[in-house]
């Protein structure tokens, strides 16, 4: 009985619930079919589409909108599922795959907008539509997301973004031409959790740090390269700052006053990451600023000008995994900077003090169990390198190049490194490597850089088991050795290679099978021999330098450069390259820097006017001949260096020339050119300015030496057409080249005399016009050269009297030799009427205005006051006095005894 009504009760169970998840299903299915029936509404379905018609949309990233369709279902829109209401807006075309387009936006943001009453979050980004941020997007009253990054916005910010009080994430970063000059309008978005400024111009907010400290509920701050003022932060009130602060970017705002230190430590304690790179924060770290910063997990403090140590508040960063301190002034043993680090041994991962001056012993790490990182290059650490840094078995990137580290690396060193990707010890000049012929290495690389250290003179095996490498940089290693026949094999996946400034011989690696990938290509002073045939075989077409100088190469050049479609610098100077220069080379239009010279190439240069990105042209020292042509000018504008010299050239320079506007350098010395200067010439270097571009070295006189320019040549403003048939003057305009500072017309037929405005040449540090027929005087212009210190006018015609000045007497005689009319020192003693010299004694002694009756006085009066000041301490000063003649006939004694000694040896001497 009892078991049956059990089992009645439980029937009845089971049927109530079968009975409540029927009516759950239909109401589910109900509120389903409810949902899927609810459409965009149409008002807001015409607004957008009002909006895309205010767009250009030339990728087509809107072609879903259609007036016939449902607008919640519109690329980049999301509705509500209840009302239908859109609430997401989202046209950033490069953040996810969804949204991307090829081409941006652009266009205007149509008030329409306003219709979109319910419009949560609104994204724009990285699309270009230009003006003005709209102010009405300040009447979306229901925004939490705005972002406008990267799209193109200028002028102001509109403070009437103050009025999205929901608004909890606001990204205005990176349109270039947006400003504030005030962000108190900030201080009204009190739920704000997110803001990004970066790139804003916001050099004229004076008071952004108390604006952003009232931003209580703020977690990420991102100011970066916003020209923020520099403002001293210690008198700051904090009691409204946000202790929710956790993530704060202030780099590359040129901040100087170290007080921002202490404006961080009060704004909040929860930091987690901090980047304040790229300042100009001067001094030490305050000692307290990172005490109470447990929670920091990444610091960057590089490119800024922090001295001194480790701050001792560092002890307490036990979850730091991050430490940038790369680019500063820190001097300190290395080894005491890690000890202050001792707190983070199991949590950090990546360590950059470069660039600084750390010094000591390489330091003790076997603690820092999950070190991934370790960049100590260009500090000052010497001496050894302990093998125990082979322990850190989580290491990938190891950089200790520019130290003066004297050690033997051994295979100990790299026992357990098998995470090992990146490494590079370059610039170690005492730094040998002594790795065993068989040994097998624990990692595959995928970069090795081992520049000017002791690496040969075999081509190390264990280097060629390293078959991931993209970069190789081995240049002035000690190898003296040939590379393997299947080099290009070995590494088929280099990107760049650089074997420079060895002693490595025979036949280039088969050229044709370059790596695919291959950009940079450094093969320069070395041994290597043959020739280049095989070029055009090369599948390259990536590479974009090339540099083969100071080989043994030799034949001719292949005709077949329209294939190297990239190649921007091209070097083949001081080899024994032969025959024309082929014409495929006028087909790279990529090329900026094209060195030839030191070859035996001959015939007329081919066209180049297609290679219009020229800055540097060296063909010197060939046998090529020919006109200078016309392209050169009418084609090149962008020529900074042009270097003709040591070739057979012949005819004038052309007109045309006159149209180098941006030449620094123009050697068109030892050739056959004759006819005039062209009275154009001064617009040659007139407009030249100092911007930085490509360099390769080249090989100039200066100042009466060959040098080669690297760098400096940028800031270099010279001419040389020594050692030609140039006829006729100077031109008088040539003294409006005010930014020359080396001039050399020397060996030439020039006639006529000096412009008078020669001293117009501030500038000017070497002039050579020797070997010449200029006339008549030397201006007393030349008298304002006080930066010359090389000058030559010998051997001409010249006459009068050197113009006196600080420099022109300085220089020796043979400067000025030659000119049997010119006199002056330091060629003669003066000048006579005639221009021969005179000696005039009654001139000489009596109006040389020495020996004047001031002379005399002043002589009398010295004396006077000399003798009483010795005498007279000696009258009243009785110690003195004793002193002075006990001195007196202790030296006489002195003098009679070595008198008498020295009489002695020398009687001894004569008796023997």
């Amino acid at each position: 009985m009892l078991f049956s009504i059990m089992s009645g009760r439980r029937i009845h169970s089971v049927l109530v619930g079968l009975l409540c998840l029927v009516i759950a299903s239909a109401i589910c299915c109900s509120s389903s079919v409810g949902t899927s029936s609810i459409l965009c509404l149409e008002s807001e379905r015409h607004a957008l589409l009002r909006f895309k018609q205010g767009l250009v949309d030339e990728s087509n990233a809107l072609a879903s909108w259609k007036s016939e369709k449902d607008c919640c279902k519109w690329r980049g829109i999301a509705c509500n599922n209840q009302t239908g209401h859109v609430i997401t807006l989202n046209l950033c075309i490069f953040c996810d795959d969804y949204m991307y387009a090829a081409t941006p936006l652009i266009g205007e943001i149509d008030p329409s907008l306003l219709e979109l009453r319910h419009l949560n979050h609104l994204d724009l980004s990285f699309n270009d539509f230009g003006g003005m941020i709209p102010k009405f997007i300040g009447s979306l009253s229901q925004l939490k997301e705005l972002k406008l990054a990267q799209a193109n916005f200028s002028g102001s910010v509109p403070p009437q973004l103050g009025n999205l009080s929901n608004l909890h994430t606001l990204d205005l970063s990176w349109n270039e031409f947006l400003s504030s000059e005030n962000i108190e309008w900030l201080s009204h978005l009190s739920s704000l959790r997110y803001l990004n400024m970066s790139g804003v111009d916001l050099s004229k907010v004076v008071n952004w740090p108390q604006s952003l400290s009232k931003l209580t509920s703020l977690i990420e701050l991102q100011l970066s390269w916003c020209r923020l003022p520099d403002v001293n932060l210690r008198s700051l009130s904090f009691i409204n700052s946000s202790t929710s602060l956790q993530v704060l970017d202030l780099s590359q705002n040129s901040l100087i006053n170290s007080s921002i230190f202490h404006w961080i430590a009060n704004v909040s304690n929860n930091f987690v990451h901090i980047q304040l790179s790229d300042n100009d924060l001067q001094g030490p770290i305050p000692a307290h600023v990172f005490t109470s910063m447990v929670s920091l997990v990444s610091l960057d403090l590089s490119g800024n000008l922090l001295e001194g140590g480790m701050a001792k508040a560092f002890q307490n960063l036990c979850s730091l995994e991050s430490l940038v301190l790369a680019s500063n002034q820190f001097s300190e043993n290395i080894q005491d900077s890690l000890e202050t680090l001792s707190c983070a041994e199991n949590t950090l991962e990546s360590l950059d003090l470069s660039d600084n001056w750390f010094w000591g012993s390489f330091p003790e790490l076997t603690g820092f169990s999950k070190l991934r990182e370790l960049r100590l290059h260009d500090n000052t650490l010497n001496r050894s390198i302990p093998e125990s840094v082979g322990q850190l078995s989580s290491l990938e990137h190891l950089d200790l190049s520019g130290n003066s580290l004297n050690a033997v690396i051994t295979e100990a060193h790299f026992l357990n490194l098998s995470s090992l990707k990146h490494l590079d010890v370059s610039n170690n000049t005492a730094l040998s490597i002594n790795l065993s012929s068989d040994w097998n290495p624990p990692f595959q690389l995928d970069t090795l850089g081992m520049s000017s250290c002791k690496v040969g003179p075999a081509f190390p095996k264990w280097i060629q088991m390293q078959r991931n490498l993209t970069r190789l940089s081995l240049d002035n290693a000690s190898i003296s050795d040939s590379l393997p026949s299947n080099f290009w094999d070995l590494f088929s996946g280099l990107e760049e290679l650089d074997l420079s400034r060895n002693k490595i011989h025979g036949r280039l690696p088969d050229l044709p099978s370059f790596p695919p990938g291959l950009i940079t290509l450094y093969l320069s002073n070395n041994m290597f021999s043959g020739s280049l045939s095989s070029l055009c075989a090369t599948q390259a077409p990536q590479l974009n330098f090339l540099d083969l100088s100071e080989n043994l190469l030799s034949g001719e050049l292949p005709n077949c450069w329209m294939s190297f479609q990239l190649l921007d610098i091209l070097y083949l100077g001081k080899n024994k390259l032969s025959g024309k220069l082929p014409s495929s080379l006028g087909h790279l239009e990529a090329i900026s820097v094209l060195g030839l010279h030191s070859n035996n190439f001959s015939g007329e240069l081919p066209s180049l006017k297609n290679c219009a990105r020229l800055t540097i042209l060296d063909l010197g020292n060939n046998n090529l001949s020919g006109k200078i042509p016309s392209w050169i000018n009418q084609n090149l504008k962008y020529l900074r260096a042009l270097r003709l010299r040591s070739n057979m050239f012949n005819g004038i320079i052309p007109f045309s020339m006159c149209g180098l506007t941006t030449i620094h350098v123009l050697d068109l010395s030892q050739n056959n050119i004759s006819g005039a200067l062209p009275h154009c010439f001064n617009n040659i270097l007139a407009l030249a300015d100092d911007a930085t571009y490509d360099i390769m070295n080249v090989e100039l006189v200066w100042k009466g030496i060959e040098i080669e320019f690297g760098e400096n040549l940028q800031f270099l403003r010279s001419i040389d057409i020594s050692s030609n048939y140039l006829v006729g003057e100077i031109p008088e305009n040539i003294t409006s080249m005010l930014k020359l500072n080396s001039l050399n017309l020397s060996r030439n037929n020039l006639t006529g005399k000096l412009p008078e405005n020669f001293g117009n040449l501030k500038k000017l540090e070497s002039l050579d016009l020797s070997r010449n027929q200029i006339s008549g005087r030397i201006p007393t212009s030349f008298s304002s050269l006080n930066f010359l210190e090389v000058l030559d006018v010998s051997h001409n015609h010249l006459s009068g009297e050197i113009p006196l000045g600080t420099q022109l007497q300085t220089f020796n005689a043979s400067a000025y030799m030659g000119n049997l009319g010119l006199c002056g020192p330091p060629l003669t003693p003066n000048c006579s009427g005639d221009g021969t010299t005179q000696v005039d004694d009654n001139k000489e002694h009596d109006n040389d205005g020495i020996i004047s009756l001031g002379f005399f006085i002043s002589t009398v009066l010295g004396f006077i006051t000399g003798f009483w000041v010795v005498c007279g301490s000696l009258v009243l000063k009785s110690s003195w006095r004793y002193a002075y003649f006990k001195f007196l006939d202790d030296s006489r004694d002195w003098v009679y005894v070595k008198a008498v000694v020295y009489k002695a040896k020398m009687q001894k001497r004569l008796q023997r």
